[in-house]
């Protein structure tokens, strides 16, 4: 019996890092799985083999998570492939940093319609479901910066602060209809990003985190999996860090 035997979960960017991490975790459980990103290429089909292994039901959606009617178009897809949806994660991210007097309008509005819409755009056609289902719980996938902040990543930053701000609001929105809203605060991740770092400036950050290691995908993917099952069934509308106290 896993924690998650009967759920269908649905997480956004997970063809690799954290993402594909939470996927293989949610699957060794038992959950069916359905996971977007914007193309489905080799990296996206490899994964789609790990997650079949475990033998659950899983299926690689091609899509926009940052264009609203996209979204709907993809997640009513999936609601007639799987039936129903129980657990989404909102993990899809990316980053164009930059200190705020030399960042571009454009880098400012990539970050925070990739990072902050597309959860919002999720949980639009989400939560109905989940409604009808009296039952779901919601991640969004935030950041120690967002918590924090840091100097070079205000859009970054804000977009992060602003999914703790989303969830805590869906959390009081939707409560009476069953459904919870938290977030994950990562710290410093290793991941294919953080790998290209020189090792240098990867040194000085395991510095400054007491454990004195960075966090691994799966690490992540272990907290998602309390808040995605019945474990956190009444824990919503909070922020949990998974930073080895870097950030406490």
């Amino acid at each position: 019996m896993g924690l998650l035997d009967g759920k269908v979960a649905l997480i956004t960017g997970a063809a690799r890092g954290i993402g594909k991490a939470i996927a293989l975790k949610y699957a060794s459980e038992g959950a069916d799985i359905a996971f977007t990103d914007l193309v489905i290429n080799e990296a996206a089909e490899a994964t789609l083999k790990e997650i079949e292994a475990f033998g659950v039901k899983a299926k690689a959606y091609a899509s926009n998570a940052a264009d609203f009617e996209q979204t709907h178009t993809v997640v009513n897809e999936i609601l007639n492939e799987f039936g129903h949806i129980d657990i989404l994660v909102n993990n899809a991210g990316i980053t164009k940093d930059g200190l705020m007097m030399r960042m571009s309008e454009q880098q400012w509005d990539a970050v925070l319609t990739v990072n902050l819409k597309s959860a919002f755009n999720f949980i639009h056609a989400c939560t109905p479901i989940m409604a009808k289902q009296r039952g779901g719980s919601i991640i969004n996938m935030s950041s120690v910066v967002g918590v924090s902040g840091n100097a070079g990543q205000c859009n970054y930053s804000a977009s992060k602060a602003g999914l703790i701000g989303l969830a805590k609001s869906i959390a009081k929105e939707m409560g009476p209809r069953g459904i919870r809203a938290n977030c994950i605060a990562p710290g410093f991740i290793i991941t294919d990003m953080t790998n290209a770092l020189p090792e240098k400036v990867r040194q000085e950050w395991e510095t400054k985190i007491p454990l004195r290691r960075g966090g691994t995908p799966e690490d992540v993917a272990n907290v998602a999996l309390f808040l995605g099952s019945d474990l956190s069934s009444y824990v919503s509308g909070q922020v949990i860090h998974c930073c080895g106290a870097m950030n406490c």
